[in-house]
């Protein structure tokens, strides 16, 4: 088995951190990749983007950067992917390297290993490749854009420019031991309320306060088990009230309520049945609550799928090699589905059943966030072995 270089390896993942990169504005993240790619020999006619920033709804300066590698022996293609963009709090993240650890250097940013660190990954494993001269099958590498507004890259990726590889890893992630498999699907839900606004001292019974309609709803919802965590029949999901936003003065009857929430199950159907319940609590609020003249308010309810659910077969060839890949590198694997969104969801949707890794992030999206440098290697070498088709 080859072995990466460790300290080539770490000091890739802190230079990818270094790099400014939210979601939408990830073109330093992607120049830089390349020339690394360019400076190891990889054909520039290999190194494409697609579109999916024109055709997400957030715009942006680049679409996904997309790699492929014709390979040296034969063998089904095999895809390596992370997303390139990080939450708006790591944004001007600085490393450090203390022992095992890598963090930020200031305690007002997150670190950005979600997910420079799954780059570093993809990075080190296709450089070490190219570097040891040891034969390859053919490779397609993906850097996504947007994961975290909503995996919008990968919604909108081009899956034509793929080169159709059968055989998909992602690394976005904790534990290197942890293969998932399966994901839920999320929908969200954005819900206006049209109350009539009244002078609330000279005349409050006039108006019809959007506020209260909401909190109507949300105590029904409660009430009748459809917020938070949600068991009905033996199936199971969730929803959220995130946002609730409305009113501009303490004298006047709230004319305008806007809530933004969402719903995630991993049953599909299931999922339509909380958001369902979501409207059917809505309109009842609205009809419960008028004015003297019997005035109600007016709703506006608005579903987003922003992606389904998937679930790879625990005997699939994709799960079966990358056990062998991790029990190679000496973690014991442990298959398991997740209740968050990932970029495997969209690519399960385009056809390319896709198993995450772990890549050894902690505390992601938080000023505690931080890189376990020993599992992150780990990771590297699992990779490394997946790439060469040794693994």
């Amino acid at each position: 088995m080859v072995a990466i270089n460790q300290k080539q390896a770490v000091r890739r993942v802190m230079d990818l951190i270094s790099i400014p990169g939210g979601s939408c504005q990830e073109h330093e993240v992607a120049a830089w990749i390349i020339e690394q790619l360019l400076q190891a020999g990889v054909p520039r006619d290999a190194i494409t983007h697609d579109t999916a920033h024109r055709r997400s709804p957030q715009g942006g300066t680049v679409g996904n950067l997309i790699v492929r590698l014709k390979g040296t022996s034969r063998g089904p293609r095999r895809m390596l992917m992370a997303h390139m963009d990080t939450v708006p709090l790591a944004v001007g993240s600085v490393p450090v390297l203390n022992g095992d650890w890598i963090h930020p250097r200031s305690r007002e940013t997150a670190l950005g290993g979600d997910n420079r660190a799954g780059c570093a990954v993809v990075l080190t494993a296709i450089l070490e490749l190219l570097r040891s001269g040891i034969d390859y099958p053919p490779l397609t590498l993906l850097f996504t854009v947007q994961e975290e507004i909503g995996l919008r890259g990968a919604r909108f990726l081009t899956p034509g420019r793929l080169g159709k590889p059968a055989l998909c890893f992602n690394w976005d992630g904790r534990d290197p031991a942890l293969l998932i498999n399966g994901a839920v699907g999320a929908s969200n839900l954005t819900i206006r309320i049209g109350g009539i606004a009244s002078h609330a001292g000279v005349h409050p019974e006039h108006g019809v306060n959007a506020a209260l309609v909401a909190s109507l709803a949300l105590a029904r919802l409660q009430t009748k088990g459809w917020h938070g965590l949600i068991r009905k029949q033996g199936r199971r999901g969730t929803s959220n009230l995130g946002v609730i936003s409305g009113g501009d003065a303490t004298n006047v009857v709230m004319p305008a309520v806007l809530l933004e929430a969402e719903a995630r199950s991993h049953d599909s159907a299931f999922r339509g049945e909380i958001v369902a319940a979501w409207r059917e609590a809505f309109e009842w609020a609205i009809d419960s609550l008028s004015n003297t003249a019997g005035e109600h308010a007016i709703l506006e309810f608005e579903e987003d799928a922003r992606y389904e659910p998937f679930l790879i077969d625990r005997r699939s060839d994709c799960i079966r090699i990358a056990e062998e890949a991790t029990r190679a590198v000496g973690v014991e694997p442990v298959i398991a589905a997740c209740d968050g969104g990932l970029d495997a969801n969209w690519l399960a949707a385009h056809g390319f059943p896709t198993v995450t890794l772990g890549c050894g992030q902690h505390a992601i999206h938080t000023v505690d966030e931080r890189l376990l440098v020993p599992d992150y290697l780990k990771a590297c070498q699992t990779a490394l072995l997946l790439a060469s088709g040794t693994g």
